[in-house]
């Protein structure tokens, strides 16, 4: 607490006495969560976080000061999660003060949907007279590795569970399979039902209007304002001069992530005392230990962090709620079970905890979110993959290319299960399959009890396959729909609190020297947890090779060959 109230105290500032009018600029991005080393903080220096986004646009709404909130949707290069989050919040900011969202075009020639998802969330749309509207849809892409990974001398040997875990089918198959179609296809039809729903509700259209406009291809700007898609057409500097004209020409540009408000030490003070809704992270691939440092750039949770940070919150009477932020595809079984043991014990010490999944809440990541006492997720999350794969690739024919000679020993009957020289015998392909058996009967009789289903109910359900957050609400795999501010909602209202006397604080609560400092337990929060990075020139190697799609995360993962644009 210390840390946070130095924090805000160096960031104290007001807007000054005039009024103001607030920006968000999509070209810029905006983070899930803070960058965890210099480097990234200084490339993403204008990108703000949900959170502080979120944060500032609800403190806004009572300010009088603010006049309303320009949003400049531009090129949009968010995931259709965040794109829901970053709607949501000028949603709820625009049930009081006046919002307006421009861009020069919604796509060119290629899809601009999600930009336009996005744009409806303010009341007024602009758009640039040579623009257009392209909603065109949402197109799915497989890539299998299998024939690349032969051209190079590389033998992948995998098994699955069930027929929609098609992580496996990423190495080890030469053909798509039915299953993989069935799923990958339902996730466009869910992703796309959604958005129509959207765009008719808030645009005030039929579906059968918004699906025509989906499957015609560009609408130019003209005729998407006759169509009721937009209400103005202008460039830049028309928005603006209308906003000033209405609004007040008075009130000055402030971005939306450099407000403040009106803080006085009284109330950092308050601030500081009120009761606690912790939040923990939990993302990128999961992993056993202490994550390793990325080259390139790609997060990592390490089971032992996370676990720390879900002991502090758990041990600490100020925090009453906690958020397990997820946004994770998912990797160790072993990580995810530590993890969930975790959250597991919150629970019985009366705190309430709610998983708010990002973008990716599957495989691992939703076994680290099934424990929780409920679980929010957008509509756009991609979540459930309930199931497991396992296997190696064997590389003896690339060094057999290469003209290296290679010969080993060993000690132990199957000491060379996964060795790359050579394939699975009929034995160990037993061994293997058994083990998976083991993981995925211990993985659906888990989800089962966390969710309050019956195998029976939950197994058809699981088999590996990915849903989207609204397909998945509708199986009962998740309780509620939206972003993290439901998910805030619904932990103030399962411990009883409200909302508006709550501080809503990430873990641990540390400033840059606390970090530093060594940790004296394995419950003290201080050490380099807050980073959680180790960094190992090995363990990097392994990172890249994860991060390029080469090597699985672990044997819950998602098929990461699947890109949705």
């Amino acid at each position: 607490m210390r840390g946070f109230s130095k924090l805000l105290s160096s960031l104290l500032a007001t807007s000054g006495p005039g009024r103001v009018t607030l920006e968000i600029d999509l070209d810029r991005g905006v983070l899930r969560a803070a960058p965890d080393n210099p480097m990234e903080a200084f490339r993403a220096i204008n990108a703000p976080t949900i959170n502080a986004l979120s944060q500032a646009l609800r403190e806004a709404v009572t300010d009088e000061r603010v006049a309303g909130l320009v949003v400049h949707v531009g090129t949009c290069p968010l995931s259709a999660a965040l794109v829901d989050e970053v709607g949501a919040a000028i949603r709820q900011f625009g049930q009081h003060k006046p919002t307006v969202a421009y861009a020069e075009s919604f796509g060119e020639l290629t899809s601009g949907m999600f930009a336009y998802r996005l744009a409806t969330a303010a009341s007024t749309i602009w758009l640039q007279p040579s623009g257009a509207v392209v909603l065109g849809g949402i197109h799915v892409d497989m890539l299998l590795l299998r024939g690349g990974l032969e051209k190079l001398g590389l033998d992948p040997q995998f098994s699955q569970r069930k027929e929609f875990k098609t992580a496996a089918e990423t190495y080890s198959a030469s053909e798509v399979s039915d299953a993989n179609r069935e799923m990958s296809g339902r996730l466009a039809s869910s992703l796309v039902e959604e958005t129509v729903a959207l765009i008719s509700e808030r645009r005030g259209l039929t579906a059968d209007a918004v699906r025509e406009v989906i499957d015609r291809g560009p609408v130019s700007a003209e005729e998407a304002r006759s169509l009721g898609l937009v209400d103005h057409l202008g460039y830049r500097d028309d928005v603006y001069a209308e906003v000033r004209s209405t609004w007040g020409k008075d009130a000055t540009l402030q971005y939306a992530s450099r407000y403040i408000g009106s803080f006085s030490a009284k109330a950092i003070s308050r601030l500081a005392m009120k009761p606690m809704v912790a939040v923990v992270s939990v993302r990128g691939g999961i992993v056993s230990g202490r994550p390793v440092r990325s080259p390139l750039g790609g997060a990592q949770a390490g089971s032992e962090v996370v676990l720390e940070h879900l002991r502090h919150a758990r041990m600490d009477d100020n925090v009453k709620a906690v958020i397990l932020a997820v946004d994770s595809p998912g990797g160790s079984y072993i990580a995810s079970d530590t993890i969930r043991a975790g959250v597991l014990e919150l629970k019985k010490a009366g705190k309430p905890v709610v998983a708010a999944m990002g973008d990716l809440a599957a495989s691992g990541g939703y076994f680290v979110s099934m424990g929780a006492t409920e679980i929010v997720a957008s509509p756009s999350t991609l979540t459930g993959s309930i199931g497991v794969f396992g296997g190696k690739v064997v590389n003896q024919g690339l060094y057999d290319k290469l003209g290296l000679v290679r010969e080993d020993v060993q000690s132990g009957r199957l000491a060379d299960m996964f060795a790359g020289n050579r394939g699975f015998s009929e034995d160990q392909w037993r061994i293997l399959d058994r083990w998976l058996d083991q993981v995925y009967d211990d993985f659906t009789t888990k989800a089962a009890a966390d969710r309050g289903m019956l195998v029976d109910e939950l197994e058809p359900l699981a088999r590996g396959r990915v849903w989207t957050g609204a397909d998945a609400k509708e199986r009962r795999l998740v309780d509620h729909l939206g972003g993290r501010e439901v998910a805030i909602e619904r932990a103030c209202a399962l411990a009883g609190l409200d909302r508006d006397k709550v501080a809503v604080r990430p873990l641990p609560l540390l400033g840059l020297l606390e970090r530093l400092q060594p940790a004296q337990s394995s419950e003290h929060p201080g050490g380099l947890n807050g980073f959680g990075a180790v960094l190992d020139p090995l363990r990097l190697l392994s990172s890249l090779a994860t991060e390029l799609g080469l090597v699985p995360d672990g044997v819950l993962s998602m098929p990461y060959r699947v890109r949705i644009s």
